[in-house]
């Protein structure tokens, strides 16, 4: 007994057939059948044939779209139109090579994996940056610390891939990433080989408010403000500047969270020791105001060394200490508290 398959049945087996969906931003194999004036046909495997217009074969009106495609070549194609929008899927081979371009980022994004970026213009804000011919954005925040700045252009950073977004066009890199998988795996090394009181030199990386950050072989070391000068500065800046060789003291270890602390006003001999065998208390001697207070006044007595002269130590009467005293003026004093191993002196104005 022979089955005859009705007209019907046909009808469905072959629109089973075509089952899968192809959507915008799909990549297809496709045979190019047939030369039209505006463009080619290509046989891509669905219920009709896609379009290939000449403005997506080459980028230029100058070139000419036989010279980079013949009939019966078989090719990889990007969808631009899809049957939703469009009763014929239209395709590209020139958005082909970006969508290339957008997988590899995906599949690097996926992996975790760096890739090369080429720096091609400083913004505000950050870095625009090349990658596998797309371009991207480097935010400053996602910049090493203190290379914003210093990145030439056309130079080429290592970076990871924090967003790759085609349909948005938004590629967001990252190089402090990078560099904080580098630091993770040269750290411990760096650190074993590190001893509290050893000294050694660093490259000023970042200055901030509260310090400057010291390169120490590939990891980074706080200097703080405090420890930088034995005389009160306003900012690091005031006395180290970015790429800066400097000779440091490491002062604290953190093996566990990889952090090294350092001091550079260490390097030379503290001033608070200097100072035990030159005054004692009841001493009569001359300072220089170095800063202003409602509670009192800062008085340097000694290179390094400040003094407070308390609000209640200058007069039995009250003062108005704005009109009383100026920055840098030379004052005579009295020590009245005298204990430099604490780092403490307490002045007075009274009976003088």
């Amino acid at each position: 007994m022979t089955n005859t398959m009705t007209q019907e049945e046909f009808e469905a087996l072959l629109e089973n057939s075509y089952t899968y969906k192809l959507n915008v931003a799909d990549i297809v194999k496709g045979v190019v059948v047939k030369r039209e004036k505006d463009g080619f046909l290509v046989d891509i495997g669905a219920k009709t044939e896609a379009f290939l217009p000449n403005s997506e074969v080459v980028n230029s009106k100058d070139q000419n779209p036989d010279d980079f495609i013949k009939l019966w070549d078989e090719k990889e194609f990007y969808i631009t139109k899809d049957e939703e929008e469009n009763e014929v899927i239209e395709l590209s081979l020139k958005k082909l090579a970006f969508a290339q371009a957008w997988q590899k980022l995906s599949e690097a994004k996926a992996a975790n994996e760096s890739v090369m970026a080429l720096i091609v213009q400083s913004v505000k804000g950050g870095l625009i940056a090349e990658v596998f011919g797309l371009r991207g954005f480097i935010p400053s925040s996602q910049l090493r610390a203190g290379l914003a700045g210093d990145t030439q252009i056309d130079s080429e950073l290592e970076v990871k891939i924090l967003e790759a977004d085609p349909k948005r066009n938004k590629l967001i890199l990252s190089q402090r990433q990078v560099y904080a998988q580098q630091r993770e795996m040269v750290a411990d090394e760096v650190i074993s080989k590190l001893a509290v009181d050893q000294t050694i030199e660093g490259e000023v990386v970042r200055i901030a408010d509260f310090g400057a950050f010291i390169d120490i072989n590939g990891v980074d070391g706080l200097l703080p403000i405090s420890e930088i000068s034995w005389d009160r500065i306003k900012h690091p800046s005031d006395v180290v500047s970015l790429g800066q060789k400097i000779e440091v003291k490491v002062i604290k270890i953190d093996e566990q969270l990889k952090r090294i602390s350092l001091s550079l006003k260490r390097m030379g001999a503290n001033p608070w020791d200097e100072i035990a065998s030159k005054f004692q208390e009841g001493d009569i001697i001359e300072g220089t105001v170095n800063k202003i207070t409602s509670f009192g006044i800062f008085i340097n007595i000694f290179p390094g060394v400040e003094a407070l002269l308390p609000s209640a130590e200058i007069s039995d009467e009250q003062v108005n200490v704005n009109e009383m005293f100026t920055l840098g003026q030379e004052v005579k004093v009295q020590i009245k508290k005298f204990t430099p191993a604490e780092h403490r002196i307490g002045l007075s104005m009274k009976g003088i």
